[in-house]
């Protein structure tokens, strides 16, 4: 029995280890930004004459935005003789016909405009991408997903940096028009803030790997070509080509200045779709080229770097083991009173967690005037992260297993501001049975937060009440969330 509760202990601590290492892995990248933020790039010199640019639209039912996405696209400042227009469309729903009916309008105008229809969704994104590829007119290609919004100024702003004929991708930051929309796109814009504005800022200015987001970047096309070009063999195409145009040394440049805002999902099951395919398709893509970029010759620190980011979601899977350890693991140390509890557990329960927080906080201050009034949500912030470890652990275990799961698209309403509503929208994310093992551990820790109280170990529930409120929120939004009413139909209600 004594070796059983040694092992069983070890693997705790081990698990709660392994999660501080991903946690003070934040703390480097908060580091790095900050040590790094002031190396911005600058082009070397500008084009005598713009080149052909290529503006890529994949799109695959998205009724509600694709106007609003064409029309944006048709007010870029480019000479109009100097870009296309291709519109990838998958699409099986009327947003064929409006996407066609909306090409021949900007043709109309004079735009050189593509409409490129495929029935056939092989390769799904990645697929339609390299069809685009291969039809492309431009050396240069810039590429939306239909829920963004492009600025006037984004070709502007970035073509110049491809003078350097070592550049391969331009990336610039997303921006969400709806984030004042509910508690749940607030939570999201921050999350998104962390990656944009502290992960990719330290990495590229740091010497290390990071990636093309999928949308709000400009490839070079021949750096497509000799990385080996679109391939769908992971739920993230564009995280694996930035990775092996990488290797094949081409140099990215990330501009945090330029920003292209972009709609964020308004329900939690299409939130948690769109974690589930990053989340899966991050592990695929560290499974494929992690063992290529050991062998490489690169330095150690981009090695490791490149492993903590291909491999970060892990720690969803570490964290449903520890959760489930918790109680167990306090049962067997009970007799040796709290204070021991405090000397080890306490220092690795901080660094896992407030690493996060200070994450996120440093994020919001360097792009918001009113920065103080965002970290109100970060509470919340840190646990919603907690209750989505469900959804994103059977990602990564399905990847791990090399289980096979089709491209799910995040749905899109067109919603932007409170009156706007998407009750009577057609797309809606597919429900799953996870949710319910979300409120099988939103129980099981309100059961801790009992225990604990009852035998004293009060510095544990602040920690526990974070796990309990992110499974809660979480599994309600998921079972429950159901449209709001637009703010003008309450008044009309008055």
């Amino acid at each position: 029995m004594f070796f059983l509760k040694v092992f069983f202990l070890s693997f705790y601590f081990v698990v709660l280890g392994l999660l501080a290492v991903y946690g003070a892995h934040r703390w480097y990248l908060v580091w790095l930004y900050y040590k790094t933020r002031n190396n911005r790039p600058v082009p070397k010199k500008k084009f005598s004459q713009l080149p052909f640019l290529t503006i890529q639209l994949p799109i695959y039912n998205e009724l509600y935005v694709v106007e609003r996405l064409l029309e944006a696209v048709a007010g870029i400042e480019y000479p109009q003789g100097l870009f296309e227009i291709q519109v990838l469309d998958d699409s099986v729903d009327e947003t064929a016909e409006v996407a066609r009916k909306k090409v021949d309008e900007l043709k109309a105008r004079g735009f050189d405009a593509v409409y490129l229809h495929r029935k056939d969704r092989t390769g799904f994104k990645a697929g339609a991408l390299d069809v685009g590829l291969r039809k492309a007119k431009g050396e240069f290609l810039m590429i939306f997903d239909a829920d963004f919004i492009p600025s006037h100024d984004v070709a502007r702003k970035t073509i110049q940096y491809f003078t350097d004929p070592e550049i391969g991708m331009v990336q610039f930051r997303w921006g969400h028009v709806n984030r004042d929309y509910s508690l749940l796109t607030q939570i999201q814009s921050i999350f998104l803030d962390g990656h944009f504005v502290i992960e990719h800022t330290a990495r590229n200015r740091g010497g290390c790997f990071f990636n093309f987001n999928g949308t709000a970047g400009v490839w070079r096309k021949t750096a497509i070509i000799q990385s080996g070009g679109w391939q769908h063999d992971t739920l993230t195409e564009d995280l694996d080509l930035s990775y092996r145009a990488q290797l094949a040394g081409w140099k990215f440049v990330y501009l945090p200045e330029v920003t292209s805002p972009a709609e964020l999902p308004v329900e939690m099951n299409s939130f948690k779709s769109q974690q589930h395919r990053w989340a899966k398709g991050s592990i695929q893509t560290g499974l494929k080229l992690l063992p290529r970029i050991w062998q490489c010759k690169l330095p150690f620190p981009v090695k490791l770097e490149a492993t903590f980011h291909l491999t970060n979601n892990l720690s969803y899977i570490l964290m449903i083991i520890m959760a489930l350890l918790l109680y167990p693991a306090l049962l067997l140390r009970l007799g040796g009173g709290w204070r021991r509890l405090l000397i080890i557990d306490l220092p690795l329960f901080l660094m896992a967690t407030l690493s996060v927080s200070s994450f996120y906080v440093c994020s919001q201050k360097e792009i918001y005037k009113k920065w103080f009034s965002r970290i109100r949500y970060l509470p919340l912030v840190t646990s919603v992260g907690i209750g989505l470890s469900v959804n994103n652990a059977k990602a990564v275990l399905e990847a791990l297993f090399g289980y096979s799961t089709p491209f799910q698209r995040t749905p899109k309403f067109g919603v932007i501001n409170n009156v706007d509503s998407w009750s009577n929208k057609k797309y809606r994310a597919v429900k799953n049975f996870s949710m319910f093992f979300e409120l099988f551990l939103a129980i099981y820790f309100t059961f801790l937060i009992g225990f604990v109280f009852v035998n004293r170990i009060y510095f544990l529930i602040p920690f526990l009440l974070m796990f309990q409120v992110g499974f809660f929120y979480v599994f309600f939004l998921s079972a429950f969330q159901k449209p709001g009413v637009p703010k003008e139909a309450v008044t009309s209600c008055g």
